[in-house]
C-alpha cells in the first residue's frame, strides 16, 4: 500500500458471532506499536484533524460509521467507514479528519508508532507547507520507558487468580472519549495480531479453548459478557462491560465467554500472532492432561 486505501479484512463467519483479526505484516503493512479506540462521541463532532510526520494508521469502524475525510495537500477525499469487516490505510504526511459520527460508533485505530506530541502537525497551513516542500522528518525517540514483560515468566502463571483486570488510562473530552494502549507499556507485552468478535447471536458461547503460549487482554468495546475462567482446579467469571478495562489472561487457562449483551464487540489484543498447531488447546480432557503436567 502506497496510498489511502479501504481494503478488506478478513472475516471467519460463524453462526456464534463473526470474527475479524489483523496481524503485523499481514493485513496491514506496518508492526502496531499502539492501539486506541474512539467512543461516546456526540452528535455532529469532529475528530483528528491532524497528520502525522512518519507514522502510518489502519482505521476501523468496530461499530456504527463515521467518515474519514483525507486531504494530501493538494486535493480532498472523504472515505466511508461502515462494516467491522472494512478498514482504511492512511500513509504518513496525510491530513485527516474524522466526521459523521452516528449513535454508538467505535473508531479502533492501529498506529506504526508510540505516541509522541512531536510527530503531529496540527496546523493546516503548516502541513501543506511541509507537504509541498516534501521535507524528509526525523522524528524524535519515544520519550516514554518500556517496561517489557517477560513472556516465559508470565507463563508460568497458571491460577485463575493471575487472571487481572487492568485499568486502561482514558482521554475524557466533551468530544468523545479515547483510550489508548502502547505496546509493553499498559499491557504487558508486544501486541502482534488484533481481533474482533461481533454479530453475536442471543445466548451463543465463544472460546472455549486455552493457550500454551498466548496471552490474552479481553475488551467489551461495546456491550458486555461474562468471562469463565478455569485453570484445572479453580474456577472464577469476571464480567467485562466497559471498554476502559481489559482482562488479561495468561496461558494455561481455560477461557468460556457467555451472556453477551446486544450489541456486544469483544476486542481482543494477543502477544502471539494465530498458532493453531503450536497454541490452541481445544479439547477440556486435554486440557487438563496438560495442566497435570505442569
Amino acid at each position: 500500500m502506497t496510498g489511502p486505501t479501504i481494503f478488506d479484512l478478513p472475516k471467519v463467519n460463524d453462526k456464534r458471532g463473526n470474527l475479524s483479526f489483523i496481524e503485523n505484516r499481514k493485513e496491514i503493512p506496518f508492526d502496531i506499536a499502539r492501539t486506541y479506540w474512539i467512543y461516546d462521541v456526540p452528535g455532529g463532532q469532529r475528530r483528528g484533524s491532524h497528520a502525522f510526520k512518519t507514522q502510518k494508521e489502519v482505521i476501523v469502524a468496530l461499530s456504527g460509521s463515521f467518515d474519514v475525510v483525507l486531504h494530501d495537500g493538494k486535493k480532498q477525499k472523504t472515505y466511508h467507514l461502515n462494516r467491522s469487516y472494512k478498514a482504511l490505510y492512511v500513509p504518513e504526511m496525510t491530513w485527516r479528519v474524522l466526521d459523521n459520527f452516528s449513535t454508538n460508533s467505535i473508531c479502533m485505530v492501529l498506529s506504526s508508532g508510540s505516541y509522541q506530541e512531536t510527530e503531529y502537525i496540527r496546523n493546516f497551513k503548516e502541513f501543506k507547507r511541509l507537504r509541498n516542500l516534501n521535507q524528509a522528518f526525523h522524528p524524535e525517540p519515544p520519550s516514554f520507558v518500556r517496561h517489557v514483560a517477560d513472556k516465559k515468566e508470565l507463563g508460568l502463571q497458571s491460577s485463575v487468580f493471575d487472571c487481572s483486570l487492568i485499568e486502561f488510562p482514558v482521554i475524557k473530552n466533551r468530544a468523545g472519549s479515547i483510550t489508548s494502549i502502547t505496546n509493553s507499556v499498559e499491557v504487558p507485552f508486544d501486541i502482534p495480531r488484533v481481533f474482533y468478535v461481533y454479530d453475536i447471536p442471543y445466548g451463543e458461547v465463544r472460546g472455549v479453548h486455552s493457550h500454551k503460549k498466548c496471552h490474552q487482554i479481553l475488551i467489551a468495546a461495546s456491550g458486555s459478557f461474562d468471562v469463565e475462567l478455569d485453570d484445572g482446579t479453580k474456577r472464577r467469571i469476571i464480567t467485562l462491560n466497559r471498554p476502559t478495562y481489559g482482562l488479561h489472561i495468561p496461558p494455561g487457562i481455560w477461557a468460556t465467554q457467555r451472556n453477551y449483551s446486544s450489541g456486544t464487540i469483544c476486542l481482543v489484543l494477543t502477544s502471539d500472532v494465530y498458532d493453531e498447531q503450536q497454541d490452541y488447546i481445544r479439547e477440556y480432557s486435554a486440557f487438563k492432561k496438560y495442566k497435570e503436567k505442569e
